[in-house]
């Protein structure tokens, strides 16, 4: 025989499946339907019993019990959210190409369509997987994307390949939805979540980025210390990173329009005491009163130290890659074909 209802209960009087049973109560019967839903039997049963038994629990307690369920959670070991732990879930509620669809849109690259996506894409990249394909197949995938984009994608396929794609292009007819809706299903599965993997970066790239952000002491202690444990990754991310000096590589137009860009009194600062080569790259990329002058405040400033020259120099490289990525000038590492935009 079950026992007598209890009345006005304290949270301290609830045992542990007592205050399930009181949040499943409180969330509704759909909410703990869910929940019983993903529970063992025994489980069921010992909540279920518990909840036939409680009796009357204020709205004092209820709101009590939230907030120590809260506080539980929140101090409950981390939580992984990744890709892999997104899609995991999303497969249990839904189908294979719903889930798809979602983590194509997660993942990048950025877009609305799978159209969109492609433009994101490096010609290199797009080209090399789409000379697998069918003729017929590039030929539409073309012809979707933008135009300038298809010009050079297309001037990234082998010939007698792009040959017979632009045959293809001049007879293509509408395409209908089904058949668009099988191509993109291919790019989706086949190509875009591959290259969401290969696009993850290399830490060295990384930690190249970190030391180019780092004063010149701090750095050269960090990378030496690095080097005593892993020398070939100290040499690759040295390999990397992009110094003040490496400004003398730029071409006579990149370094004109850096010099018009930054502050001219850090230039002053950061030109104290630079090798004789990169100090000419600089003033012959300037007017010669421009020179003079910058020659003589740099002789009139006097001693400075030498972290307020490094933090100059650090300032005006973070301003020329800016430049460079905004594809304002074209920083060139080393050989002529090695171009960063």
């Amino acid at each position: 025989m079950s026992s007598a209802p209890k009345e006005g209960l304290d949270i301290n009087q609830l045992r542990g499946t007592d205050k399930v049973a009181a949040l499943l109560l409180a969330i509704g019967e759909e909410g703990a339907s869910k929940v019983f839903a993903n529970l063992e039997h025994t489980e069921i049963r010992d909540i279920s019993h518990a909840m036939s038994n409680l009796g009357v629990v204020s709205p004092d307690v209820i709101d009590k019990l939230c907030l120590e369920f809260v506080r539980k959670l929140s101090s409950a070991s981390s939580i992984l959210g990744s890709h892999d732990t997104t899609e995991r879930m999303l497969g249990k509620l839904m189908d294979k190409d719903s889930v798809l669809s979602i983590m194509d849109e997660i993942r990048g690259p950025v877009g609305r369509t799978m159209w969109d996506k492609l433009g994101n894409v490096s010609e290199n990249v797009l080209a090399h997987f789409l000379k697998n394909e069918y003729p017929q197949t590039v030929a539409v995938v073309l012809s979707k994307i933008r135009q300038e984009h298809a010009a050079k994608v297309l001037a990234e396929l082998p010939d007698n390949f792009a040959l017979e794609v632009m045959m293809r292009m001049l007879r293509l007819e509408p395409v209908n939805k089904e058949v668009l809706d099988d191509i993109e299903k291919t790019l989706r599965g086949e190509f875009m979540t591959n290259l969401a993997n290969r696009q993850k970066r290399d830490m060295h790239e990384i930690l190249a980025e970190i030391f180019n952000h780092m004063d010149r002491s701090s750095e050269n202690k960090l990378l030496g210390m690095l080097e005593e444990r892993n020398l070939e990754s100290a040499q690759n991310i040295r390999n990397l990173m992009f110094t003040f000096e490496d400004l003398g590589s730029l071409d006579n137009n990149s370094m004109q329009a850096l010099i018009r860009t930054i502050d001219k009194d850090k230039l002053a600062i950061a030109l104290k005491g630079i090798s004789e080569d990169l100090g000419n790259k600089f003033f012959g990329n300037m007017s010669m009163r421009a020179s003079k002058l910058l020659r003589d405040e740099i002789d009139n400033q006097g001693p400075v130290r030498l972290r307020d020259v490094e933090e100059a120099q650090t300032e005006i490289v973070k301003v020329a890659k800016d430049m460079a990525n905004k594809g304002e000038i074209i920083i060139s590492e080393g050989a002529a074909d090695e171009v960063i935009l």
